[in-house]
């Protein structure tokens, strides 16, 4: 079988965590995850970021590092982010997804988990 694949499709992925727990328990939901979803979203397609070879912008369940909530992580790096407000999305589509930089201060550290 030959294999003509040069290059991922997506260049980069950002999942952001929109998972909502019914019992109580931290989770992202609860910290606006949806609406920073939305915001990422809409900032890659108006940087021209967005589509084959570049950005992906996905919701994803449970990333099971809750304590951090809300998070994203983006890939391939594998670096998990933790942030604020949408001025931290933007710092985020700029440095890290436009110009590939990643964003320290808002780097999640490895200890937290769920």
């Amino acid at each position: 079988m030959n294999d003509s694949r040069s290059a991922p499709y997506y260049g980069r992925h950002i999942f952001f965590c929109l998972n909502q727990r019914d019992n109580g328990d931290y989770c992202c939901a609860q910290h606006g995850a949806q609406e920073a979803f939305q915001h990422c979203k809409g900032r890659v397609k108006d940087e021209g970021l967005a589509g084959k070879g570049k950005v992906r912008v996905n919701k994803a369940g449970c990333l099971n590092r809750c304590a951090g909530a809300p998070v994203a992580v983006v890939y391939p790096e594998g670096v998990w982010y933790t942030y604020v407000d949408l001025a931290d999305i933007d710092e985020i589509v700029e440095a890290h997804l436009k110009h590939g930089q990643i964003v320290e201060r808002l780097v999640l550290p490895d200890e937290v988990g769920r």
